[in-house]
């Protein structure tokens, strides 16, 4: 990875969004015992907006212009703004990568940068002339209401990752896996009803707080020793774990998962930014590399699950230098 690139609006604090008045309060102090602080709020953004304020920032952090671009690649938004148009090539002309082809990808939620990630990695492996492939996402809530009860509060954000052959970050290997059990654990039924009473709900509260939990724990744990095993290394080897942004509850299921802790910079963005989607185990890593806490030559296991449900894990090198890998 050569740039990790993440543009944030503006931010408001939880305690004073309008839809906690609405709470009753059960609901609310769940929503206050998050860990979560402020949330970045974009009135006005789309999640195209969002994007392309990122891929211009990552562009122009990079030193690159969009007409060097070979590949652009759209993790969905959860909400698009209209049906039968293409979001991924509308990016494609906001940012003027003309040279590019764009498609999109997603339907892992949070761990839709994933198969972001693999798509991108296909292309430089099958075409030794492509160079610059740039991911990237548009994080807005898909209804007016930020507090998804009983998991986290969503935050606006937009994200631009530029993948080459060289870069500070290495990506040496991804796991993922997927579970069909739960594919409707959380949906927003709109036919039929006006924007403004969309209402994303969790159909059983208890298989998400329990069984669903339960197995992230041991999906989480099973992954990531895989993936140090494959890769003939131990857990002295890591210099830190990566996660999403939840909530601190969640954050603790996963350290206690890998007997670890994780990055500070994850608890960090959480209180101050919210959950981010798809968006927040990169920005999370980027901040975890600003801060010496994965110091040059040294290794990262970034993790990532959805209740969609999906579950993933990265292993990251700092300092990886040029050559043929991939590299963000």
């Amino acid at each position: 990875m050569r740039v990790v690139a993440t543009h944030l609006p503006g931010r408001t604090a939880v305690a004073d969004l309008p839809e906690l008045a609405e709470l009753g309060a059960a609901e609310r102090a769940a929503c206050l015992a998050l860990g979560i602080d402020t949330v970045a709020v974009g009135p006005g953004l789309s999640a195209v907006d969002l994007a392309t304020r990122a891929g211009r920032q990552a562009l122009a952090a990079a030193g690159l212009g969009p007409e060097r671009l070979d590949g652009l690649v759209l993790i969905e938004s959860r909400a698009p703004e209209t049906f039968s148009t293409s979001e991924a090539t509308r990016l494609q002309r906001l940012l003027g990568a003309d040279r590019a082809w764009a498609f999109s990808v997603g339907g892992l939620g949070c761990a839709s940068v994933v198969p972001a990630l693999l798509a991108a990695a296909g292309r430089l492996a099958t075409e030794p002339s492509a160079a610059h492939i740039l991911i990237a996402h548009g994080s807005k809530p898909v209804t007016a209401r930020r507090y998804r009860h009983p998991v986290t509060v969503n935050g606006d954000s937009g994200q631009a990752v530029l993948v080459s052959r060289d870069g500070p970050l290495r990506v040496r290997d991804i796991l993922l896996e997927t579970s069909g059990t739960y594919w409707d654990l959380f949906h927003v039924d709109y036919r039929g009803r006006a924007p403004e009473q969309w209402r994303e709900e969790c159909t059983d509260v208890p298989t998400y707080a329990f069984r669903l939990a339960v197995e992230s724990r041991k999906r989480i744990a099973a992954l990531t020793g895989r993936l140090l095993e494959r890769n003939g290394l131990d857990r002295d080897a890591v210099s830190c774990y990566v996660g999403q942004n939840l909530s601190t509850a969640a954050h603790r299921i996963v350290a206690e998962s890998l007997d670890a802790k994780l990055s500070a910079a994850c608890a960090d963005n959480l209180r101050d930014n919210g959950h981010l989607g798809p968006n927040d185990a990169l920005f999370n890593l980027a901040a975890a590399v600003d801060r010496g806490e994965l110091p040059e030559g040294g290794l990262a296991v970034v993790l990532n699950m959805s209740p969609a449900a999906a579950w993933s894990a990265m292993l990251v090198e700092h300092g990886a230098g040029e050559g043929g890998a991939v590299c963000l």
